[in-house]
């Protein structure tokens, strides 16, 4: 259970949300959402513990299992069995196993009757944990967030930012914890692994809150809805399942309007009879007294809900370049002794537009990084062309320094700006005031996104990059980024899960990986798109 009062929550000087008082007990299973900016993610790293509130409580009964949007790097020496069974403690303990197995091989004498004891202990730990049941498990929840066989046994190290993310998901899972607060759970999940986290969720006893721009997801999963009000620093609390809650909405504001309108009508009435009493002496205070009801009829109403503004989002103006500013050829890539790249090659003619297609691991974002030259191939070579201007927006937002602050990043990527015209730019992404002061560590995934592009506006680039750019974003923010790519001139090469993405990009092309095969797009390789 989870029980706040009065809570105050802070980023810096701005307040984000105020006197929060809410109980989450076993069972209860609450969206919260609120747009890009709003204290989402804030809100959750606080009720998981990870940051205190500037005024109030958080009472937390019982485990608390927590998926960030960017997940802790773990050991990447670890293997993937071992990260997720150390969620309960497993993982010190096979290794002990291990050891002792490999003792009792090669020891003779006493030291294999030590080696033997120590295999003995070590077994009554495992099996008291849960034994080679509890690997099995591990191994369904692997398999459940997509993550194949072969990869069970694979260093993290060596794994995709989306295949780790799927292996905290999976630890998370494995835990069983009795509260779970999952940040945007289905990012870098296939169409079939979102649909097993939806039955698993269902099937979950404890309580959950989920931050999730899957609409499909809220539908099927919550029975409560938090929705965050950044205007009135609070929250409203829906004790329903989603579809209702998307029906009271529509209700609220049908309501909230006609009360409006029949007030503001009978204060008009109210003020135009006090105007004209006003002038008498007898009448006089019959219509001071008439102002003041109409005044009070006007302030007993609820605020006007402005509608939340939208990141105007455009992409550069392309800078000219030669007909085919980027290719490649022969490019291999391996981590230990897995090959994610074999003999890719590729062309980027002038304002052409490319999709990369291929499911998790299968070398996606490695290519995007050996292209942009934040990571070296194996062998083969990249190419650029007469005027190349390259443009990268990394999913995993690792060329962000967390440690500047939003105007710092900025400036960095944009150094002919001046200061003003930095917070312009700024603005129209949706970093207003105090906003561009906040460290870059503190933002959340879809403010990370804005800023990140935000980064390419006056790049001039003709060559963009572009890694899941619609990730972590709210439907308003993400409908901007389409329409964006839709109307860029340059060339684009694009790793999306995103549908609608594609058809704002309009490919031409279609390289599948990990065979690397290169073909003219057609309508058919949709189906392709949300197996990624």
């Amino acid at each position: 259970m989870i029980t706040t009062r009065g809570v105050d929550l802070r980023v810096g000087a701005q307040l984000l949300l105020s006197d929060l008082s809410f109980h989450i007990s076993p069972g209860d299973r609450v969206g919260l959402v609120g747009r890009n900016g709003a204290g989402k993610t804030t809100l959750m790293r606080a009720l998981a513990g990870e940051i205190r509130p500037a005024a109030g409580s958080i009472v937390t009964t019982g485990s608390v299992g927590y998926l960030p949007q960017d997940p802790a790097a773990a050991d990447p020496a670890l293997t993937v069995t071992a990260r997720i069974l150390s969620a309960r403690g497993l993982d010190t303990v096979v290794q002990r196993l291990r050891k002792a197995e490999a003792a009792m091989s090669t020891a003779t004498g006493e030291a294999q009757e030590r080696a033997m004891a120590a295999y003995a202990r070590a077994e009554t730990e495992f099996q008291a944990g849960g034994g080679y049941a509890a690997e099995a498990e591990a191994a369904r929840l692997a398999a459940g967030v997509g993550l194949p066989t072969r990869a069970l046994e694979q260093p993290v190290g060596e794994l995709s930012g989306g295949q780790r993310r799927r292996v905290e998901l999976a630890r998370i899972l494995f835990a069983d914890h009795g509260m779970l607060l999952l940040d945007e759970p289905t990012n870098h999940l296939d169409a079939d692994s979102v649909s097993w986290l939806r039955l698993f969720l269902l099937g979950y006893q404890g309580g959950l809150v989920v931050i999730s721009h899957d609409q499909e997801l809220l539908a099927a999963t919550v029975n409560r809805v938090f929705q965050l009000d950044p205007q009135r620093l609070t929250i409203d609390i829906y004790n329903m399942s989603w579809k209702k809650y998307l029906a009271q909405l529509e209700t609220d504001e049908r309501r909230r309007a006609r009360e409006r309108n029949t007030a503001e009508r009978k204060a008009a009435v109210l003020h135009a009879q006090a105007a004209k009493m006003q002038a008498g002496a007898s009448t006089a205070v019959a219509a001071r007294n008439m102002a003041r009801r109409a005044d009070k009829l006007l302030s007993d109403l609820e605020p006007v809900r402005r509608t939340s503004r939208v990141a105007r989002i455009r992409l550069p103006e392309p800078e000219p370049s030669g007909r085919t500013p980027l290719s490649a050829r022969g490019l291999t890539k391996s981590y230990g002794g897995l090959q994610v790249l074999n003999g890719v090659d590729l062309t980027v003619d002038r304002g052409s537009r490319l999709v990369i297609l291929g499911l998790n691991g299968a070398g996606k974002t490695t290519l995007l990084r050996i292209l942009a030259g934040h990571e070296q191939a194996d062998s083969g070579e990249v190419v650029h062309g007469y005027g190349l201007r390259l443009g990268y927006f990394a999913q995993e937002h690792d060329l962000l320094d967390l440690a500047g602050t939003v105007r710092q990043n900025l400036a960095s990527v944009a150094p002919g700006l001046t200061d003003g015209e930095v917070r312009n730019v700024l603005g129209s992404f949706l970093f207003s005031g105090d906003d561009a002061d906040k460290p870059a560590a503190v933002l959340s995934g879809g403010e990370k996104t804005r800023l990140a592009l935000a980064g390419l506006v006056h790049s001039g680039a003709n060559v963009l990059l572009l890694d899941e750019p619609t990730n972590n974003l709210d439907p308003a923010s993400r409908d901007e980024v389409l329409g964006a790519v839709s109307n860029y001139p340059g060339a684009l090469v694009m790793v999306t899960h995103d549908e609608g993405a594609i058809e704002a990009l309009q490919p031409d092309r279609v390289l599948i990986l990990p065979d690397a095969v290169e073909d003219l797009w057609t309508d058919d390789y949709l189906s392709l798109v949300s197996l990624a």
